[in-house]
């Protein structure tokens, strides 16, 4: 199960910094506050945000000013939303000169807040890498290499079962349709697929003909399930 998201809220208005924090904390979110960008700073030295919510109008180093200094450090991928005055159309435009990712102007419904990070952190979340080897009932299959292990024994695998099978473990758990893994394979025909699974699973399944590492999805094609 993926990790909660972590945003940063700063906002010098305690009454909103505090609603917004309950609001998206009751959405799933994990968040952590500042009342400034000083104590802004001191989170990100020591901390990792998926996404940053700045409030512009801050007294001292304002929201724009912060931004500046977020681009320019070590967190500068760090997605980042402005709240901004209404009708402050001028650090709008200033906002998204400096990265901005998004602005919302006060006041606003907190679902719309939820909505718009909601949206920046799938535009900026990136999927994660395949594993580089998968494990399926005393065997290990690593992916980079194509090699099928019992312990230092190596097993056999011809040219279109490696191919199958770095398939299905490039993105274990998730069902790939036969008409994809034929196109993305030499099999070619999709009864060509079935062929090769089956071979696959007399070499690995404890017992192939109740596959557990394997998997059929019935009506979509084969899902890889390691241990």
């Amino acid at each position: 199960m993926r990790d909660p998201s972590h945003i940063l809220i700063v906002d010098d208005d305690d009454r909103i910094r505090d609603l917004t924090k309950r609001f998206l904390t009751l959405k799933g979110y994990r968040v952590t506050s500042a009342p400034d960008a000083a104590g802004a700073r001191r989170l990100m030295e020591n901390m990792t945000f998926d996404l940053a919510v700045l409030d512009v109008m801050m007294p001292g180093e304002t929201g724009l000013e912060l931004l500046e200094r977020i681009r320019s450090g070590p967190a500068k991928a760090t997605p980042v939303m402005l709240l901004t005055a209404r009708g402050e159309a001028r650090d709008r435009i200033e906002g998204l000169r400096l990265g901005a990712d998004d602005y919302l102007a006060k006041p606003f419904e907190p679902e719309e807040l939820a909505l718009r990070c909601e949206a920046i952190l799938r535009r900026s979340q990136k999927p994660a890498p395949p594993p580089e080897e998968i494990e399926m009932s005393g065997l290990v299959f690593n992916v980079e290499r194509g090699e099928l292990k019992a312990g230092d024994q190596r097993i056999r695998l011809t040219d279109a079962e490696v191919q199958l099978l770095t398939i299905l473990a490039r993105t274990p758990g998730e069902a790939i349709s036969r008409e994809d893994l034929a196109e993305m394979t030499s099999a070619g025909l999709e009864r060509s697929v079935d062929v090769q699974v089956t071979r696959l699973r007399r070499k690995i399944e404890p017992n192939p003909k109740e596959p557990i590492h394997i998997q059929t999805v019935r009506g979509v094609g084969y899902r890889l399930m390691p241990d």
